[in-house]
């Protein structure tokens, strides 16, 4: 993609960023997990469990039932979690309040937008078409786009360098250690969320700014470029 002349490139993770997407999630999880012979998991859980992609999200479930599955079972069980939820991917999905009146005013400001998440590719576009925000990003960036998932920071800086933006003219906006962590190994700096997928305060993880509406967003991105 073409520079975009010095503008800010806002890179957003999606689950719990951008949008509420655990009730989708869990329920996909707990279809996955009774299909298989197992519990259901407790929506409560849902802040630790969620974060890290799909796999991991089984991975985490097995895991607190105290269960262990080979190789080939948990690939059988990631397939189906993937076809199951992108036939409900937006079920019940929805953006956080506040989110497309803060992409207007930082594009009125000169922003442009991409999307850097642990989700697999697809359903990433394709929940984000379902939210009918999808043209808004300059690029989508998936867990299986470069084959690289965050905390590593090759993700970030790949999608950076896809959407025409400058390493040192971006912003993450995130809700996680994992997104922090990104930010900081790529040298970006970060704004989290506090409403999102953590069981941790997201301000134990020495994130540049914190906000808790997405009204905050534009006035926190000012002060963090002073």
């Amino acid at each position: 993609m073409a520079d975009q002349n010095g503008k800010i490139l806002y890179i957003f993770d999606l689950d719990g960023t951008l949008a509420d997407t655990a009730p989708d999630l869990m329920a996909t999880l707990d279809y996955v997990m009774i299909r298989e012979g197992f519990a259901a998991t407790p929506m409560q859980d849902a802040r630790s469990l969620l974060g890290a992609g799909a796999r991991a999200l089984i991975q985490r479930a097995l895991r607190q039932q105290g269960a262990e599955v080979g190789v080939e079972r948990e690939d059988a069980m990631f397939r189906l979690f993937l076809a199951h939820y992108e036939s409900r991917i937006a079920d019940a999905s929805r953006l956080y309040p506040g989110v497309e009146a803060a992409l207007d005013q930082l594009e009125r400001a000169g922003g442009f937008f991409a999307v850097c998440t642990n989700k697999i590719e697809r359903p990433a576009k394709l929940l984000l078409e379902k939210l009918g925000v999808a043209q808004r990003f300059a690029f989508i960036c998936g867990q299986d786009t470069f084959g690289v998932a965050k905390p590593d920071p090759t993700p970030l800086l790949r999608t950076i360098a896809a959407a025409g933006g400058d390493p040192a003219r971006a912003i993450m906006v995130g809700d996680s250690k994992t997104d922090i962590a990104t930010a900081k190994a790529a040298g970006v700096p970060v704004i989290a969320v506090d409403f999102g997928y953590t069981d941790r305060p997201v301000q134990e993880f020495s994130p540049d700014r914190v906000i808790s509406h997405f009204s905050e967003l534009s006035a926190a991105a000012d002060r963090l470029l002073g």
